[in-house]
């Protein structure tokens, strides 16, 4: 599996992004994927998970009802779309293939990840 996550820039307080992971080997298509971030001289934060099928889908508190989480299957990809972006969520984002099929908050469900992108909120 090798994971690209894709999408980061610098963004004003309360733009839109959206992040893309893509596998491309294709061997996520049974397994839940996550998305994690970190930013400097913090630990690593659970943003975001889907099922393997997109039928579940996991939020941390502080993005919940500005991130959604989806899944184009046929595609192989996963995206974060990200709304009223803010400063504190300026980190750099890692997507994730679990080691089961749902969407797990814990860094420990996941096997393999991939690179990050940079996303930085200006103020």
């Amino acid at each position: 599996v090798q994971l690209q996550a894709s999408g980061g820039g610098v963004v004003q307080a309360g733009d839109s992004l959206r992040l893309s992971c893509a596998d491309s080997r294709r061997t996520f298509s049974n397994n839940g994927v996550g998305w994690f971030r970190q930013a400097p001289g913090k630990e690593r934060e659970f943003v975001a998970a889907i099922s393997w099928n997109g039928g579940y889908t996991n939020y941390g508190d502080s993005v919940k009802g500005r991130f959604t989480v989806s899944r184009d299957r046929a595609a192989n990809i996963v995206y974060l779309q990200m709304s009223s972006l803010k400063p504190e969520d300026t980190a750099v984002y890692s997507c994730a293939s679990a080691r089961r099929s749902g969407a797990y908050a814990t860094p420990e469900s996941y096997v393999y990840w991939g690179l990050g992108t940079q996303v930085t909120v200006s103020s």
